[in-house]
């Protein structure tokens, strides 16, 4: 998990270092200027032109790249302008009109570096799990539950988890298809592939930003900081590699860090920038709309290596952690060994039966058959 986050960090770092939409440089080169000379001017030279060097339309391409505005009869923001201006995007050393900038920083950077990060990220996963195998409790069961979520919360996370997963999936497919898959499908299974994958993406990220509203509302409370948060850092690699026990509240500091840092933090980037582009009808410029998606991608790549640590302890990594939100119930000892503080409260009756608490002797326990 802190190998993921310090991953997606790097990443995050080498590429928003220098601001995207500073990449758009309002600037034109001399070569791109339009010329300043009269419309008659250009059409008598334009007519010259054709005699000495027929198809040499050099000029009027040169206009046309420089992104001046033109004459048009349709009305609306950019319609005067065929071709953006020139750009340089992070990284890019040479002008080129701005739809080719983004183009190859989209081809370039962004793909190589993004899917290098969701590689490492799952090699070092599966690197860890076969050198040390996941977490396991020091103590056998009791045999009794408590009840860890209840079911609106199991079930804003799953509709969350899911849709996540959906978009993941879609998002990659459309990002990396052309690369892995157009060889291996052709061309007309991967037609049908990528239109698939941009309808489930475009019409599950509204189920998503409202799902992960709701976990936020949910969850806020139990994942604000507290101070023996901070020995859980000092201690992850421990309580990771050779399970040692660090007492916590209901949530860990690593489940607090991916919720600020992941649930909140990405969720928003990626949300907002998500709207920007599946509604273009708000008249958005161009330049607005390559922006949002290199935000937007950069963000969801992030959130993919992270989440797939939280997959991983969600499931195979941390014994009994799946049944938890599967079910709503944990064993005591899991429950004690894993969350010593949450756990406290609830056998003394301090917390509340909201989620997971409550006193011992109440419906949320319950013996194991």
């Amino acid at each position: 998990m802190i190998m993921n986050l310090l991953l997606s960090l790097s990443l995050a770092a080498t590429l928003l270092s220098s601001p995207v939409v500073w990449a758009q440089s309002p600037t034109q080169p001399p070569e791109y200027q339009p010329q300043a000379q009269s419309r008659q001017e250009e059409i008598q030279a334009q007519q010259q032109r054709e005699i000495t060097q027929p198809g040499n339309n050099a000029p009027v391409w040169r206009n046309v790249q420089s992104g001046a505005p033109n004459s048009t009869s349709v009305q609306g923001r950019e319609t005067d302008v065929l071709i953006q201006p020139p750009a340089r995007f992070p990284g890019q050393e040479n002008l080129s009109t701005a739809g080719e900038a983004w183009r190859l920083f989209r081809n370039g950077p962004v793909t190589f570096y993004g899917g290098s990060l969701v590689v490492l990220t799952l090699i070092a996963i599966l690197v860890f799990y076969f050198w040390k195998g996941p977490v396991k409790v020091h103590e056998p069961p009791t045999g009794r539950l408590i009840h860890r979520f209840s079911s609106v919360e199991r079930v804003v996370h799953w509709s969350t988890a899911i849709s996540f997963v959906v978009l993941g999936l879609s998002g990659l497919t459309m990002l990396f298809g052309k690369h892995l898959l157009l060889p291996i499908i052709g061309y007309t299974l991967f037609a049908w592939l990528a239109t698939a994958a941009k309808a489930l993406h475009n019409f599950i990220a509204p189920l998503f930003i409202v799902s992960v509203i709701a976990m936020i509302v949910l969850f806020i409370w139990d994942n604000f900081p507290r101070r023996y948060d901070l020995r859980w850092f000092a201690r992850a690699w421990a309580v990771m590699a050779r399970g040692e026990h660090v007492p916590t509240g209901r949530f860990n500091a690593g489940e607090k860090g991916w919720f600020w840092f992941g649930v909140v933090g990405l969720s928003i980037l990626v949300s907002w920038s998500g709207v920007v582009l599946l509604f273009p009808n708000f008249d958005q410029t161009r330049a607005v709309m390559q922006d949002a998606w290199v935000v937007h991608a950069i963000a969801a790549l992030v959130y993919i290596a992270i989440a797939l640590g939280h997959i991983y302890l969600g499931t195979i990594g941390l014994e009994g952690s799946y049944g938890a939100m599967r079910t709503g119930y944990v064993d005591e000892t899991w429950a004690k060994e894993h969350h010593e503080y949450w756990y406290d409260e609830v056998k003394s009756g301090k917390r509340a039966a909201r989620g997971g608490g409550g006193v011992p002797a109440a419906p949320h326990m319950k013996e194991q058959a």
